[in-house]
C-alpha cells in the first residue's frame, strides 16, 4: 500500500487505515472475537498499519482486542485512540486527572508502554478555546504516556482552533464527496502547518457505497436508527448529517451521473478523497475481511481525472450542501 506521512513530524501510514469502532460490539450487528481478529488480519494482510480506535468503543472492548491482536504485531502497527467521550468526563469535567487515568487505561488495554497517537474526542469547543488541555497532553508527551497527540473535531471552527495550538500532530475530521467545506480553509492550513489530516466517515456511513435504498433497514442499535437525526450526538456522525433518504438519491446521482466505469461508488468516493496532497490517511471501518480488500485496493487506483472533481465540486454547491444539517 501506498504511505504517507501522518504530519509534519509523524510516522509512515498507509493512505487506508481501519476505523475500528465497530470491533467494539455496540452498536449494529455484533462482531465477534474472532470475525475482529479476521479483519484485523485482513488488514494487516493488505497493508493497513493505522488502526483508530478510542476508550469509549464498546467500554474499551475494541482496545482490549485490539491489544490481543497487536501482542506479536507490534512493529508493524500504529494505534491511534481517544480521550474525551467518557460519561464521567463530558462535556463538563475535563481534569488532568481524568485525563491521565484514561491515557494509563489505554495503555493497560492496548498492552503498550506508550500512545503512539492519542486524540481529543469531539470535546465541547469551550474546552478547546481554553487549551488548558493541550498543556496536559503535552506534559503527557514530555513524560513518554504518549508520544504524539491530535484531535477529533467535529466543525471546521474547532478544526482552526486545535491548529493554533502547538505540538498538535494531527486532525480527524469528517470530510468526503457529502462534506467539501473543509476544502476551502481548514486543508490549506493544515498542510501549510505540517498538521496531518485523518478522514473518517469517508463513505458517508455507508450512504456513498451505493448500496442502500430508501428501503434500508438498521437494526434499533445501529446509530444509523437511533441517530438518524442527531438524537444520540452530533448527527454529521451519521449519514455526513444528511437526511437518509435525500442522502440515497444524491449516492444514485452521483452513480449515474460521475461514476467512470471502471470503478465502484466504493472507490470513487475513497479515491476522491486521497486525492487531496493535505490528507494522510483515510479510515473507513469494516465488518467483513472482504470490505477490507475492496477499500485497501483504492490505495494503487489512480487520481480521479480533473473533470470529475470538478463536476462532483459544482456538484456539491447545487445539489448537497443545503441539505447538510448539524455543526460543520
Amino acid at each position: 500500500m501506498n504511505k504517507r506521512t501522518l504530519g509534519k513530524t509523524g510516522f509512515s501510514v498507509g493512505e487506508v487505515g481501519l476505523g475500528c469502532w465497530q470491533l467494539g460490539a455496540d452498536w449494529g450487528h455484533p462482531i465477534t472475537k474472532d470475525t475482529a481478529f479476521l479483519i484485523l488480519q485482513e488488514a494487516v494482510d493488505n497493508g493497513v498499519n493505522f488502526l483508530d480506535t478510542a476508550d469509549v468503543y464498546g467500554n474499551g472492548k475494541s482496545e482490549e482486542i485490539i491489544g490481543e491482536f497487536i501482542k506479536d504485531k507490534r512493529a508493524t502497527l500504529k494505534i491511534a485512540t481517544k480521550f474525551g467521550r467518557d460519561a464521567e468526563t463530558f462535556p463538563n469535567n475535563y481534569t488532568e486527572a481524568a485525563l491521565r487515568n484514561s491515557v494509563k487505561a489505554s495503555i493497560d488495554r492496548l498492552g503498550l508502554e506508550s500512545l503512539d497517537l492519542l486524540q481529543l474526542h469531539c470535546i465541547p469547543i469551550n474546552i478547546l478555546k481554553n487549551g488548558e488541555i493541550f498543556h496536559w497532553l503535552r506534559t503527557l508527551k514530555k513524560e513518554g504516556l504518549i508520544k504524539n497527540f491530535g484531535a477529533s473535531v467535529e466543525t471546521v471552527e474547532e478544526g482552526l482552533i486545535c491548529l493554533e495550538q502547538e505540538g498538535i500532530l494531527s486532525l480527524q475530521i469528517i470530510f468526503n464527496i457529502f462534506r467539501q467545506k473543509p476544502l476551502q480553509e481548514l486543508l490549506p492550513k493544515a498542510k501549510g502547518l505540517g498538521v496531518g489530516i485523518i478522514v473518517r466517515l469517508p463513505l458517508a456511513s455507508g450512504l456513498l457505497s451505493g448500496k442502500f435504498t430508501k428501503k434500508t433497514q438498521f437494526p434499533d442499535n445501529d446509530h444509523r436508527c437511533y441517530n438518524r437525526n442527531g438524537e444520540a450526538f452530533n448527527v454529521g456522525e451519521t449519514f455526513a448529517g444528511i437526511p437518509f433518504e435525500k442522502g440515497v438519491e444524491l449516492a444514485n446521482l452521483i452513480e449515474n451521473s460521475f461514476l467512470p466505469k471502471n470503478m465502484s461508488m466504493v472507490q470513487l468516493a475513497l479515491r476522491w478523497i486521497l486525492d487531496h496532497e493535505a490528507v494522510s490517511c483515510i479510515i473507513p471501518g469494516a465488518s467483513s475481511p472482504s470490505q477490507i480488500r475492496s477499500n485497501a485496493e483504492v490505495s494503487y487506483l489512480g487520481a480521479l481525472p480533473l473533470h470529475i472533481h470538478i463536476a462532483l465540486s459544482e456538484f456539491y454547491t447545487k445539489e448537497i450542501h443545503q441539505n447538510i444539517r448539524g455543526n460543520y
